[in-house]
């Protein structure tokens, strides 16, 4: 586990599991579908394309704050569009530069057109951890001199 490791590694310890909701749903719907699933971001859904991610940011910005109701504001009012992404092959690395660079803390990995999942900041970050234990155990099966040769 390294921070130079695909994405694609980070997606093989996770469920392949991919919610999504239609852009004509009602935002109260797709709240209450991110509250059942238990999910910060659903991503939204034209058939097999990806036409935004809605996450609890966008509803509280975008329909909270501005005093909309959740039944009559659609899905595709308040989504991000179009959204960041990032591709299998791209780096742990590269997607916390991306989440840090678009202030996002959700990242759909698309391969060519076909969504493949999505990462959260809290999956890189342990990913992260869990490289840098790996490290520091190494280094004390090192300097112990109990390092496998």
């Amino acid at each position: 586990m390294t921070m130079s490791d695909p994405v694609s590694s980070v997606l093989l310890g996770k469920s392949s599991q991919i919610w999504s909701v239609s852009p004509d749903l009602s935002v109260y719907d797709a709240m209450k579908t991110m509250a059942e699933k238990d999910i910060g971001a659903v991503l939204v859904m034209t058939g097999r394309d990806l036409a935004g991610i809605m996450s609890e940011r966008d509803y509280a910005r975008k329909v909270v704050l501005q005093g909309r109701a959740s039944r009559d504001t659609l899905v595709r009012e308040i989504m991000s569009a179009p959204p960041i992404v990032t591709g299998p092959a791209s780096t742990v690395d590269e997607c916390m530069s991306l989440m840090t660079r678009y202030r996002i803390r959700h990242l759909p990995v698309v391969d060519g057109k076909e969504v493949v999942g999505i990462v959260s900041i809290g999956d890189l970050v342990n990913w992260i951890i869990s490289s840098h234990e790996k490290t520091i155990d190494s280094l004390q099966q090192y300097i112990s001199g109990s390092y496998p040769a």
